[in-house]
């Protein structure tokens, strides 16, 4: 039977973190003959984000060190199944997206991302300023590393359960999805989309737009002009 684990990294995400957990089409997985576990790095919460969710009887991994980054690549040590997905904690993603992503995993595709830029975007959702900025990071992606992404900056991530063991790894904060990007680029992964829905976040964000762009900006043209990163690529 092949598994398949969604992690959800949280950060005081008390108001949303039993929904997300609920929204996982665990039945509609299991039907299919998936074995599912749903798994929520407590990321330094003060609230009751931790506490929740080990509520709702799923794995709770606690990273006391603040960091998207840290968070992802705690659990990606910790964790070991077929597919893996990872999905933001704030109830912006669908988890239902989920099922269309995985039959592309199944399909051959290595990594899937959830395209909030190709998919039906909720009023108020992104401003204009963050969907200009989108779009120029997944383009200058595109053009460093010859991929045809829409949306480098998606909280909703699939993969085959080996190509996160492959994946090395450094990023503290919010730069997380270039940095994974960038090593699934240099390692020739197959990479696929699927359009998703992206609802408007309903709790402050944690996220300062322009600093996280220009950190991620940075990010893609410092790894990619490197030596010594990755010399063989998967074929």
């Amino acid at each position: 039977m092949k598994e398949v684990i969604v992690i959800f990294p949280a950060l005081n995400e008390e108001e949303t973190i039993a929904k997300v957990i609920d929204e996982v089409p665990v039945a509609d997985l299991e039907k299919k003959g998936y074995r599912v576990q749903i798994v929520v790095v407590d990321n330094g919460s003060s609230d009751r984000t931790g506490e929740i969710a080990g509520s709702k009887g799923v794995r709770v991994i606690v990273e006391p060190r603040r960091g998207k980054g840290r968070a992802i690549r705690t659990a990606f040590e910790s964790v070991k199944g077929d597919f893996v997905f990872m999905l933001d904690s704030d109830f912006t993603y669908p988890a239902t997206s989920i099922q269309p992503m995985l039959a592309l995993l199944e399909g051959g595709y290595d990594v899937v991302l959830g395209s909030r830029l190709k998919g039906q975007m909720e009023r108020g959702a992104m401003r204009m300023l963050n969907m200009i900025g989108n779009r120029l990071l997944a383009l200058t992606a595109n053009i460093l590393y010859g991929t045809k992404i829409s949306d480098l900056c998606t909280g909703c991530w699939g993969f085959r359960g080996d190509v996160i063991k492959a994946l090395k790894l450094d990023a503290i904060g919010f730069e997380l999805e270039a940095n994974m990007f960038i090593e699934i680029a240099k390692l020739g992964y197959r990479i696929g989309e699927v359009p998703i829905p992206y609802r408007k976040r309903r709790t402050p964000s944690k996220l300062s737009s322009i600093q996280a762009g220009y950190r991620i900006g940075r990010m893609l043209i410092s790894k990619r002009f490197r030596r010594g990163d990755h010399a063989n690529s998967h074929c």
